[in-house]
């Protein structure tokens, strides 16, 4: 397995378990305070999940670049480029969300972590998984590889 397809499989799961904590939390949701309630767990779901994928999908593009000369820097600038739009976004949602009245913040924090969490137990038990070789085998001038 390669860790592109570990960083694929991560942002498929990570899907799969947003959507159960959206399902999830949208009945508990509903059933504590309405739609009000409702509309937090969906929105929390949401980011949670965006927030996670922004990164895995930042690592998935910078991968692309990895024959170049340029690539360590290339991979550090897009995935902190990637964390300084998810610290922009947090502060920005955190704002904007705040005083709404349609949102009740217990809910939707509630979400957001119980995403986070969920989404970084499957990402742990992926990686666990996942055989990426920790360098590539050196090859000798005749052309077979070199055990050393």
């Amino acid at each position: 397995m390669t860790a592109n397809k570990i960083f694929r499989t991560a942002l498929i799961w990570g899907g799969v378990i947003a959507v159960l904590i959206g399902v999830v939390g949208a009945i508990i949701g509903w059933n504590i305070d309405g739609s009000v309630g409702l509309t937090s767990a969906l929105i929390g779901a949401v980011v949670g999940a965006a927030f996670l994928s922004i990164t895995a999908a930042s690592i998935l593009f910078a991968n692309r670049y990895a024959a170049s000369d340029m690539y360590v820097t290339i991979f550090f600038g897009v995935v902190l480029g990637g964390w300084l739009l998810k610290f922009v976004l947090f502060l920005v949602l955190a704002i904007v969300l705040r005083d709404q009245p349609w949102i009740n913040l217990l809910i939707l924090f509630t979400s957001v972590i119980a995403s986070a969490v969920a989404t970084l137990v499957v990402d742990t038990i992926i990686v666990m998984k996942g055989r990426v070789p920790y360098t590539a085998p050196s090859v000798a001038g005749d052309g077979t590889e070199n055990a050393s």
